[in-house]
């Protein structure tokens, strides 16, 4: 995998346009912007484009007419989904459907008094998580771990108009600081969150297949998990028709409580979710390192 650079997409002005399209013309309005705003990025942004048809060409083994037609949706549907959490968080919650799929798991999680690791990826709409939490779990503490938070002044303004989040920021941080926030977090039962398909440069990583090839993973989630023995599960929030969210959560269960058994139940449950989803695969880069 080509190394992540540790920034994504995103402008202040971007947002402050869409914030108030939503709230001056509705949110149908600003999917209707989004059709030439998708179109754009489509001619612009030349190495995502040609990531994203790799991945729907190569790795899912579409026709070329249709991985550069699945392009284009998949660029429409990641704005479609930020556009949803600018909704969601500025008191239009009522217009969209939530459903709950494996929610036990994490109270058999929350039960054992251990805190616990939720596996993720930068697939669906994670961001929207926190409602799901405050709805059925408003007693868990979470802890989103983190190696690029949005842009400051995105995340300011963000704020400004939505309030603060109610789940909780650790940064990784070249001093370690973050391995002893992490500890403590978990010795309070609460919940660690990490988006575990990417590294950063200097990161030590795994290899292992993904999608018929060799990709590398950051080791630390992994390592963290089997070394402490912390309870795991797979968690995914996904958009599907109608203004419907889908949260998803899977245990790891195994008898080798392996940082390389773990990575691998990991990465079987996400090639599931991008097969089934694949417009909300959002890793616009070179992911695979096909084009080095």
């Amino acid at each position: 995998m080509a190394t992540w650079k540790g920034k994504s997409r995103g402008t202040l002005l971007g947002f402050r346009i869409y914030v108030q399209i939503i709230k001056k013309t509705g949110l149908y309005s600003a999917y209707f912007v989004l059709l030439f705003v998708a179109l754009y990025f489509i001619f612009f942004s030349f190495n995502s484009t040609k990531s994203t048809y790799y991945l729907f060409r190569k790795r899912l083994g579409y026709s070329p007419i249709r991985s550069a037609l699945n392009v284009y949706h998949s660029y429409f549907t990641f704005g479609r989904i930020q556009l949803d959490r600018i909704a969601i968080t500025t008191g239009l919650k009522h217009k969209f459907t939530f459903e709950f799929d494996g929610i036990e798991h994490i109270d058999n999680l929350l039960k054992q008094r251990r805190g616990g690791i939720l596996l993720t990826a930068h697939i669906g709409n994670f961001n929207l998580a926190k409602h799901f939490f405050e709805e059925k779990h408003s007693e868990a503490v979470v802890n989103l771990v983190v190696t690029d938070f949005e842009h400051r002044q995105i995340k300011d303004y963000m704020q400004s108009i939505t309030g603060s989040s109610e789940v909780k920021i650790i940064v990784l941080n070249d001093d370690l600081s973050h391995v002893f926030k992490m500890k403590e977090a978990l010795a309070k039962n609460e919940l660690l969150v990490f988006a575990a398909d990417r590294f950063l440069k200097h990161s030590k990583t795994f290899k292992a297949e993904f999608l018929g090839e060799q990709v590398k993973f950051p080791q630390g989630p992994f390592k963290l998990a089997a070394r402490n023995k912390i309870p795991v599960l797979f968690v995914h929030l996904m958009r599907e028709k109608n203004f419907h969210y889908h949260f998803y959560a899977r245990p790891y269960k195994s008898e080798e409580y392996t940082s390389r058994e773990i990575l691998k139940s990991y990465l079987d449950d996400l090639e599931k979710m991008v097969k089934k989803y694949p417009h909300q695969w959002y890793n616009y880069y070179d992911y695979w390192n096909d084009f080095s």
